[in-house]
């Protein structure tokens, strides 16, 4: 396992030089400019295998680099130390290595170094030591297939499909430096009566640019010359002419642009994707009206009806179109928005697979289906989970909002363009086998899907959601809600599915208002306690449970029991009665360990007046997993009612759920539980308030107080609460609190005190957070004030302490700032070959000193100036608000009569901008003692 020693502190605290602000994303050393080779000594402790300082300057960046390129994925690749995040580094051209600017993050001793993504380690050791942490599983067998359902959404229509594509002139996005393509390819019906439904496909953040006829493929914007755009968005025609010879019309729009420029942004490009998905269906509407002015692609199909349309998003795609469905309902601010124009279409709802949920912000009334792939190897954490139980409370609940988890499944096979052997640019398998075989998802085992198999998956499940949500068909919803049906045209793929939402009154859902007793508590979905945490991460992954941008986060619960034997019953007991009046069933959503099988719970109700009633017995069995994947999820079960009225309880006034396990030990969790009736409601949004937080930047001034407040706009209708988490700057300290907002109010009043100075330090960041709660959505969730340091950075003198020794002394040179700082200040002193007689060599210093500083001692013997390629150097950093520090060569006696030995070095320092100054050139004689 990777450790970060003593070193990798004074290494990662120069991490604050530029954190606080975005940086290029072609910023990257020099070829000519120094850095530390990997494994070797930074300020003279070692960086672990992999890690490496580079640049000078503003140039600075700690690097990790990947034995073999890392595919561009959805998922945004983090520096953490232990679990803490140090910051987001950017991909370079090799696609091996990924740099973070260097700033003010600092490490304790013994703090490990990782690299992750989407919930899984990147780099090597992490990979390899996935299996120390949580041994493999046997993979639980297959059990016998679902019930088929009556009715199967996979098979094609009656129509004949046309397809074509159009290019129209880039659209330029707010935050994108470069226009963005307006590309899209059309699959619709011929000979179908009337206006057609319409179904619009956005794919996720995939390498942009490809060579033909090699492996070179790259994410940037716009394409260099040789190179040509990765047709993504063709990566769905499977799925499209499915629809199409149902009747619906499809187009699948390119988004190369946004991925080769989102990797600076604040909200990873969840806007832009927005803007671009309306800037299309804006020009839809316009054909619509106009279809002379089509493009021949859409000519050529049936014509479009544009109040009925359903959005598809593939990882990123789908936060994308998540987004351009809440900013359909609830605009948002003018100056964040690339599609300023009337909302001529009315979204009926979205599709999401696989994808990234980093506002954690779903729209509450517009149904979804969130397709999980168990074998996710990208977004890893099946984070979209959240699309479910993100929306419980905040709205009326009338929207469907399901989950599909798809054993077998990985990231990118649902898309054709992203599947070896089908797409024209080279393509991978995003889950890696690598380090071993995986018991589930490795190819060739049972469980996993085989690409052909995996899109047959996609398609059925787009089509089911699209005859659901847009053509009203209630009876493909048991492929969605839980019931546990299958669809035969899926093939021998296992889709198990839960939702929350429709026809379901909420009922027992874990929060501060609960209260749990007997073998159970209350647990945090996150928290780092693991007194209080649900599930710790080093014993498995939920995607119920994944990490937003705070830990702990208060409002995110669930119910954890455990037991040793059966009899143990777990209460849980609201705060007020709930009415389960008009269900037939009580649904629970239950978790039981991954591979487990026959966890068995007896499931009783007790009304207001102490009526008690056993409704049934429940069983689940956990899913196939294994230590890399995300398994730990929720199966929906039900049991009827019919018992609790034959007991004659008050099914208005329900008070307590108690769950008793029979059998041997086990564990469960509790997600919810919800009083369940077959039905899909017409959904009629909701009148909400829309929150978007923004950033100021400010500079601090030379003294006084200014209190600066962050940005808030507050839109949109009626009233409804948020939580708000405002982080301590350079501290792991969040505070949280529960706001009531309203448009026109200055509801959330966050101030920001900046206290001017004229001593250098790092631009500070002042960050706040926002969730919706009830009532409300949010669209930009982060957002706050930076203050800019204005002030110089002092300046760096070395005078000499001891330059003149024998042989058993030190050398020494004083360093001293023209001022003290707020922060430490850091510099450099190489050490140069000598000119003019013998040079102290690694066998004259302290073997101990060499250690300390390079991480070994060198044999044979070598000049101190050849002891690391591409240059010697010693770090060194004054402390903040000091002005002095001393640098020593200790040196030892060797017994042996020789001449006096030198040493010539020169000090490096930095100007305000980071630039490198070089500094005097100095000299340190050492004598023999004899």
């Amino acid at each position: 396992m990777i450790r970060v020693t003593r070193g990798v502190t004074t290494a990662v605290a120069l991490l604050a030089l530029t954190a606080a602000s975005p940086w290029p994303a072609s910023a990257q050393p020099s070829p000519a400019s120094p850095s530390t080779a990997p494994g070797s000594r930074f300020d003279g402790v070692t960086l672990p295998e992999g890690w490496q300082i580079t640049g000078d300057g503003a140039d600075r960046q700690l690097v990790w680099t990947s034995p073999e390129r890392i595919p561009a994925g959805d998922a945004r690749v983090e520096f953490r130390a232990g679990d803490r995040l140090l910051g987001r580094p950017l991909p370079r051209p090799d696609g091996r290595s990924y740099a973070l600017p260097l700033g003010g993050i600092r490490l304790d001793e013994g703090t490990e170094l990782r690299v992750t993504a989407g919930g899984r380690r990147l780099d090597a050791t992490g990979r390899a030591g996935a299996a120390v942490e949580r041994p493999l599983a046997p993979a639980a067998a297959n059990p016998a297939p679902l019930p088929a359902n009556p009715v199967d959404p996979g098979v094609p229509g009656p129509y004949r499909t046309v397809s074509g594509e159009y290019a129209l002139r880039s659209v330029r996005l707010p935050g994108l430096p470069q226009p963005v393509e307006m590309r899209a390819t059309v699959v619709g019906p011929t000979g179908a009566a009337g206006k057609r439904p319409v179904v619009l496909f956005l794919h996720g953040r995939h390498d942009t640019c490809y060579t033909p006829g090699s492996e070179d493929v790259r994410i940037t914007w716009p394409c260099p010359a040789g190179t040509r755009p990765i047709p993504s968005e063709q990566g769905y025609l499977r799925a499209q002419r499915l629809l199409a010879s149902q009747g619906y019309v499809t187009l699948s729009i390119a988004a190369n642009g946004i991925n080769g420029q989102d990797g600076d942004l604040e909200d990873a490009g969840a806007q832009a994707r927005s803007s671009l998905v309306r800037l299309h269906l804006a020009r839809w509407a316009g054909w619509a009206a106009d279809r002379a002015s089509a493009p021949a692609a859409v000519r050529k199909t049936a014509p479009a009806d544009l109040s009925r349309v359903l959005l598809v998003g593939h990882s990123r795609g789908g936060e994308g179109v998540n987004r351009a469905a809440l900013d359909s309902l609830n605009p948002p601010p003018a100056a964040q928005d690339g599609y300023r124009g009337p909302v001529r279409w009315k979204i009926r709802g979205n599709v999401l697979i696989g994808p990234t949920v980093f506002g954690q912000n779903p729209a509450p009334d517009v149904p979804s289906t969130t397709i999980l792939p168990g074998c996710d190897g990208d977004v890893s954490d099946l984070q979209g989970q959240i699309y479910v139980d993100g929306t419980r409370g905040v709205s009326k609940g009338a929207a469907l909002h399901s989950a599909a988890y798809v054993v077998g499944a990985n990231h990118n096979f649902f898309n054709s363009e992203w599947t070896p052997g089908q797409a024209k640019a080279p393509a991978i398998d995003d889950f890696s086998s690598d380090d071993g075989v995986d018991p589930v998802c490795s190819p060739g085992t049972a469980t996993r899907l085989t690409a052909t198999q995996q899109q047959a998956v996609g398609a059925t499940y787009i089509a089911a959601s699209a005859r659901l949500f847009v053509g009203g068909d209630d009876a493909v919803r048991p492929l969605l809600d839980g019931t546990g049906r299958r669809a035969p045209s899926a093939g021998p793929a296992r889709v198990l599915t839960h939702a929350v939402g429709a026809r379901r009154t909420p009922a027992f859902l874990p929060g501060s208002s609960v209260t749990v007793s007997g073998g159970g508590r209350l647990c945090a979905q996150v928290d780092p306690d693991s007194t209080r945490a649900c599930l710790s991460p080093e014993k498995g992954l939920s995607p119920h449970f994944a990490y937003w941008e705070t830990s702990p986060e208060p409002g995110r619960d669930a119910v954890a029991m455990k037991w040793t034997g059966p009899g143990t019953p777990v209460t849980v007991h609201p705060s007020r009665p709930v009415s389960l009046a008009g269900a037939e069933s009580l649904a629970l959503r239950v978790i039981v360990p991954p591979n487990s099988t026959g966890t068995e719970l007896d499931v009783t109700l007790t009304d207001a007046s102490g009526r008690r009633a056993q409704l049934g017995r429940i069983r689940v069995d956990g899913l196939p997993g294994s230590p890399r994947t995300a398994a730990y999820w929720s199966r929906e079960v039900r049991v009827p009612l019919s018992a609790a009225a034959r007991a004659g309880l008050d099914l208005k006034r329900i008070d307590t759920l108690r769950l008793t396990p029979r059998g041997g030990a086990g564990r469960a969790w509790l997600m919810d539980a919800w009083g369940w009736r077959p039905g899909t409601p017409a959904v009629n949004p909701s009148p909400l308030t829309r929150v978007d937080l923004g950033r100021l930047t400010v500079a601090e001034g030379d003294s006084g107080v200014r209190t600066y407040r962050v940005p808030v706009t507050v839109s949109g209708q009626g009233s409804g609460q948020v939580r708000l988490f405002v982080p301590g700057p350079g501290t792991d300290q969040v505070t949280s609190r529960t706001v009531t907002v309203r448009p026109g109010r200055h509801d959330i009043d966050v101030p920001v005190e900046v206290r001017g100075d004229t001593r250098y330090g790092y631009d500070v960041r002042h960050d706040v957070l926002v969730k919706a709660v009830r009532g409300t959505v949010v669209g930009a969730h982060r957002g706050g004030v930076t203050a800019r340091n204005d002030d110089p950075m002092p300046t760096m003198r070395l005078t000499p302490v001891a330059d003149d020794v024998t042989e058993g002394s030190a050398l020494s040179w004083k360093v001293t700032l023209s001022a003290p700082a707020d922060v430490e200040i850091p510099g450099e002193i190489l050490l140069k070959p000598v000119t003019g007689g013998p040079e102290l060599s690694t066998a004259d210093v302290d073997p101990a000193w060499l250690e300390a500083q390079f991480g070994e001692v060198p044999h044979p013997a070598r000049p101190l100036s050849g002891v690391s390629e591409g240059g010697t150097r010693l770090w060194l950093s004054v402390p903040a608000g000091e002005t002095t520090v001393q640098v020593t060569v200790p040196t030892v006696r060797d017994g042996v009569a020789e001449p006096a030995e030198s040493l010539r070095a020169a000090l490096s320092t930095y100007d305000e901008h980071w630039e490198p100054v070089p500094g005097p050139e100095f000299t340190g004689r050492v004598r023999d003692a004899a």
